[in-house]
């Protein structure tokens, strides 16, 4: 949910509760947001405390996370695939690294903190191929059907 969405939900369920129960609606109305703000908030704490239990920038198997990336994604949501904080890249601002045991790596790209552009790096890749290029795969697209 945008913020600005959550920000008009929560105005009209301050003018609601104020057109129907007068005071009292305005703090049962203050109290339901705080309480999805809690909620939020807890979710969102989960996610890092699971994510920081394993090494940074390690992934189970990176051609899996691969698929299941699509663009538009949250950091939480990527953070609960791929359940680890990934590695980020030197120099560059919201690029982060994810790498598996043989050496496969997922490099993603954030812009505002949702996922815009992924690719994958085989670690033994085919002569002719480019990087993070199977067969009619280019950088940040799903693999073809």
């Amino acid at each position: 949910m945008s913020n600005a969405l959550g920000g008009l939900l929560a105005l009209a369920a301050l003018v609601l509760g104020y057109a129907t129960y007068g005071w009292p609606g305005v703090v049962l109305a203050v109290t339901v947001v705080a309480f999805w703000l809690l909620l939020q908030f807890s979710r969102a704490l989960r996610v890092l405390r699971a994510a920081s239990a394993r090494p940074v920038g390690t992934v189970a198997n990176a051609v899996m996370l691969q698929a299941k990336l699509q663009r538009g994604m949250s950091l939480q949501a990527v953070l609960r695939l791929t359940g680890s904080l990934g590695r980020q890249v030197e120099g560059e601002a919201e690029t982060f690294i994810w790498q598996d045991a043989s050496g496969d790596q997922v490099r993603l790209r954030l812009a505002g903190g949702k996922l815009s552009e992924w690719q994958l790096v085989r670690a033994a890749q085919e002569p002719g191929q480019g990087p993070g290029q199977g067969p009619g795969q280019g950088p940040g697209q799903p693999p073809a059907a």
